[in-house]
């Protein structure tokens, strides 16, 4: 997927009024303001109560269901490849949200947004701290090692434990 095909994506959420922040990949490079690797997809925060428009804007745009783990989260794909992946939140009283996740974890906190740069264009994403945080509870591939040096170096933020010491 490219930045402007991420864009595109966007506009199709800002025109129908649903609120979203780049999160993933391309909120990592939102928050670097640079693409730094490819990316399949588009990941989003939306919020819980957007959900069903989100579903129904994607679907009128050619999208169907790839992965449906509702209230976790929600991927489509579209014939051409594009995906897009729902990541829905109830929000906090902070401006961030929290996304329930599979019990018996407890829900996972978003910060509230940051705002970042995709192909020189402003986006809300998801804050630094949040996503070095996602990038937690897993064993990591090398994007997303990548993706948290990049982060804790330009942000100056420690490196969760499972990815080493600040070189």
């Amino acid at each position: 997927m490219t930045a402007s095909t991420a864009l595109d994506l966007l506009r199709l959420f800002e025109r129908a009024g649903i609120e979203v922040w780049v999160d993933g990949g391309w909120g990592v490079d939102a928050l670097l303001g640079e693409q730094t690797r490819p990316h399949a997809d588009l990941d989003v925060v939306v919020l819980v109560a957007d959900v069903p428009r989100a579903r129904e804007l994607l679907a009128e745009a050619g999208f169907a269901i790839l992965r449906e783990w509702l209230p976790t989260a929600l991927a489509v794909r579209h014939p051409d490849g594009r995906e897009v992946d729902l990541h829905p939140v109830t929000p906090t009283a902070d401006g961030g949200g929290d996304q329930e996740l599979f019990a018996p974890d407890p829900p996972f906190h978003y910060g509230p947004p940051s705002t970042g740069h995709l192909d020189g264009v402003e986006v809300a994403c998801v804050s630094a701290e949040s996503q070095l945080r996602a990038h937690q509870g897993y064993e990591p591939q090398p994007e997303d090692r990548a993706d948290v040096l990049a982060l804790a170096t330009r942000f100056g933020l420690p490196l969760p434990e499972a990815y080493g010491t600040q070189p």
